[in-house]
């Protein structure tokens, strides 16, 4: 538990705009009834914080992408800004558009990894025009045959130069964002007005896995905000010493039932594997990270994320050499870029591991202290026993109250079989 001298630190001496705010949750904590269960004041203290109140993001990660531009255009300015995602403007709106009617969706590097990793793979013959084929129809291109012999190749035999060829071709230049405007997963736009809750926000960052979540300025119909679960992450990192904080951070990540998946349902890819086998496993099983593991497949090596792709996308000629990039050999190649270049990663790091006896405390401070999107949990002898992710730990702050969303969902979740990320 937090000292009094530490909480007193914190309230004298906010040491961010985030402190700031976990002291509006902790004077809502103090007064919420002693009938109330911790959850349930947490949830309470959340229900009665606007979004409004979050810090606003960087500017540089408030950007916004055209309907016409191209998918290369797309890559290049999430990559170049080292954003995940970003809202789709509608370049066809009218100036004083309402904000449903200026947006068309959130693209994403998973929708674009998707659509890519489509061209690989052979139409079905029960639905020829599905998945990448209206992308292509949609751009003039009746088949494939631009990407040459790129067709339904199988993980193993695609070799590195598919990439350098992909990003030549007049498809992956020409196809623009609204063309792939099925990849999306939300449309045509789902934001939060400046005077929802944080309660609401936390559950679409969780339990409504959403990765990033845009608040408008309804008078505006702008994007003022964008939250993500890395934010909120760095929230709670800062409003250590808060009792609202303690009360919960203290906590096992055993007694919270983290990590959720047991280790024999953990995806994961040999080091030996091709790359390629990653991206599509992330694919099929809708996940935004993979670990690495040895030939014993016990211990992780490295990590794989939907990020990652950017390498092959922006930088294929750095895998010229090799004739097929394994798992191994894209962690290796990547590693070196950004040392040659002095960029900062976290693929430059040691492996970051936990255990299952850690406090959820200790957890969000190595999370945000390495800036890291998940965390793989290992026994004492370092074998893998499972991940936890930034939407797990969102998950174990709060719950849905009953009929708190009403029938919005219905329909949405499960996701629909023609939605693709």
């Amino acid at each position: 538990m937090a000292t009094m001298q530490e909480i007193r630190t914190v309230q004298e001496s906010p040491r961010s705009p985030e402190a700031r705010l976990g002291m509006k949750v902790e004077d809502l904590w103090d007064v919420q009834g002693a009938q109330l269960s911790p959850t349930e004041k947490l949830n309470a203290c959340f229900e009665g914080v606007p979004v409004s109140a979050f810090p606003p993001a960087p500017s540089s990660h408030v950007i916004e992408i055209r309907s016409d531009a191209s998918l290369a255009e797309a890559v290049q300015i999430l990559s170049q800004h080292k954003v995940l995602s970003a809202p789709v403007v509608n370049v066809d709106a009218p100036e004083d558009a309402s904000w449903i009617d200026r947006y068309l969706g959130i693209v994403e590097f998973a929708g674009i990894v998707v659509w890519i990793l489509q061209q690989s793979e052979p139409p079905s013959p029960r639905s020829p025009r599905s998945g990448a084929a209206f992308a292509l129809a949609a751009n003039g291109v009746t088949s494939a045959s631009g990407l040459g012999n790129l067709g339904p190749e199988p993980a193993a035999e695609t070799s590195g130069s598919f990439f350098e060829d992909l990003t030549t071709s007049e498809i992956y230049n020409n196809t623009k964002v609204q063309d792939i405007s099925g990849s999306f997963r939300w449309a045509p736009f789902l934001a939060l007005p400046k005077s929802d809750s944080f309660l609401t926000m936390l559950l679409l960052l969780s339990k409504y896995k959403m990765k990033s979540i845009p608040v408008v300025d309804l008078g505006e119909g702008k994007i003022d905000n964008v939250i993500t679960q890395s934010a909120v992450i760095h929230m709670l990192a800062e409003c250590t010493g808060l009792h609202w904080f303690e009360s919960w951070g203290t906590k096992r990540l055993s007694e919270l039932g983290l990590p959720l998946m047991p280790p024999n349902q953990l995806v994961k890819v040999y080091e030996h594997e091709p790359v390629m086998q990653a991206f599509k496993l992330m694919r099929k099983r809708r996940i935004g990270g993979i670990p690495v593991v040895d030939n014993s497949g016990k211990k992780a090596v490295g990590n794989i994320s939907i990020r990652d792709i950017q390498f092959l996308l922006t930088l294929p000629k750095i895998y010229h050499d090799y004739r097929s990039v394994t798992a191994k050999g894209f962690l290796t190649a990547a590693r070196n870029y950004l040392e040659k270049h002095q960029e900062a990663s976290p693929m430059l790091g040691s492996m970051i591991t936990c255990k299952s006896d850690q406090t959820i405390k200790e957890l969000i401070l190595t999370l945000d202290s390495h800036k890291i999107q998940r965390i793989y949990v290992v026994d004492d002898g370092g074998n893998l026993q499972g991940v936890i992710t930034l939407r797990d730990i969102i998950s174990k702050l709060v719950h849905e109250p009953r009929g708190y969303f009403g029938d919005f969902f219905d329909g949405v979740l499960p996701l629909p079989q023609n939605s693709r990320v």
